[in-house]
């Protein structure tokens, strides 16, 4: 099948970010103001490589046989069937991206996402954790389940420990996610860097929210509401996305004229804008036992929006302090008068967020500045 047209194969960063995030914001403020039970089960240490997805890095939904969409949808990226041929529902459905089916391009995508799919399974070393992981929070590395499975009720917790390259690999039989569970990533991780295998399925429950890849084989169901930061790939038989209607909010459209429509399901590429940050010191040199500080500018690639964020100071890839950047005059800052004699190799790590844009959110995506050479002296 020929791409669609008039569809756009790369969509603008920002306004995806900031239609998207407008949707989550609600949920991200009443989980923190709620507060979230936070438990760690284990700990992956290890350092894991990117995960190549190939032609797959631009393919939203894949499946070998069919994409079924229901109602209101929206896919925000590519849809891609190999070797199967059938892409049903749109519309009422909405695709911005191209269709591939049953094409050369449908074909490599199938290939790569397969060769991802046996990447992340020969991966370790693995820990093995409880099947429930609502209210933990999870380091990098690679995570099996205990009994096969992978369950999320309540909230999930990524962090990357101020790592934006950090990689989390999850991998059990089946991934179900509850109805309203959310998956909150922290430190700086982000969602192109958090992989799901399910051997043999996944459902992503009803108004749930998602981050990640899910890799899986068997089928892949995402219920209506459900917000999906990431993608959804299947390597066999049928990915099966239900919108939403105007009976999902209990209103009888014909009784009620100004009827509000649920927002669709949504399957969206993470597409956090990017950002660059610039470290400054001073004084540099610095005498030692004598305050020193390191300021960090964190600027949007493109746009005048101002990030807004947790920055992270390294001496030598070990976190020493951290700062808050609010806005594009009140930049991150960290004083600190405990750098012994010598030199330190200091960079900042801005760990990515929500920044408000009138009634909006826009997520930024992490950066990692210039190395500052702080010198300190004896006296």
């Amino acid at each position: 099948m020929a791409a669609v047209a008039g569809h756009r194969r790369f969509l603008p960063r920002g306004a995806t970010a900031v239609w998207l995030y407008a949707a989550l914001a609600g949920a991200l403020v009443a989980a923190l103001i709620a507060g979230v039970l936070v438990v760690t089960d284990g700990r992956a240490s290890a350092d894991q490589p990117p995960v190549d997805l190939g032609a797959a890095e631009h393919t939203a939904v894949l499946a070998a046989g069919t994409v079924i969409s229901a109602n209101a949808t929206l896919i925000t990226g590519d849809v891609d069937v190999s070797p199967g041929t059938a892409v049903t529902g749109f519309p009422p459905g909405v695709i911005e991206g191209d269709v591939h089916a049953g094409d050369a391009e449908a074909a490599q995508v199938m290939a790569d996402a397969t060769a991802a799919y046996d990447d992340i399974s020969a991966r370790g070393p693995a820990v093995t954790v409880p099947a429930e992981l609502g209210g933990t929070r999870r380091t990098p590395g690679v995570y099996d389940s205990a009994d096969g499975t992978f369950r999320i009720d309540g909230t999930l917790t990524v962090d990357a420990g101020g790592n934006p390259d950090a990689v989390f690999v999850f991998r059990a039989a089946t991934l179900t996610t509850a109805r309203v569970s959310n998956i909150m990533l922290m430190g700086g991780a982000q969602a192109d860097n958090v992989f799901w295998q399910a051997t043999e399925g996944a459902v992503l429950g009803t108004y749930s929210t998602f981050r990640g890849t899910v890799l899986a084989r068997g089928s892949i169901k995402v219920t209506e509401g459900a917000v999906i930061d990431g993608r959804t790939l299947l390597l066999d038989n049928t990915v099966t996305i239900e919108g939403t209607t105007e009976a999902d909010n209990g209103i009888d459209r014909a009784n009620e004229v100004d009827a509000i429509v649920p927002p669709p399901t949504r399957v969206t590429l993470p597409f956090d804008p990017g950002t660059t940050t610039q470290l400054t010191s001073s004084p540099n040199p610095s005498r030692a036992k004598f305050p020193v500080t390191f300021t960090a500018r964190v600027r949007p690639r493109s746009g005048s929006l101002a990030p807004a964020g947790r920055v992270v100071f390294k001496d030598e890839g070990v976190v020493i302090g951290s700062g808050t950047q609010t806005g594009a005059d009140t930049p991150a800052t960290f004083t600190t008068s405990a750098l012994s004699v010598g030199e330190h190799h200091i960079t900042a790590v801005y760990l990515g967020g929500l920044t408000a844009q009138a009634e909006a959110w826009v997520r930024f995506a992490p950066s990692t500045s210039n190395e500052v050479v702080q010198v300190v002296t004896a006296r």
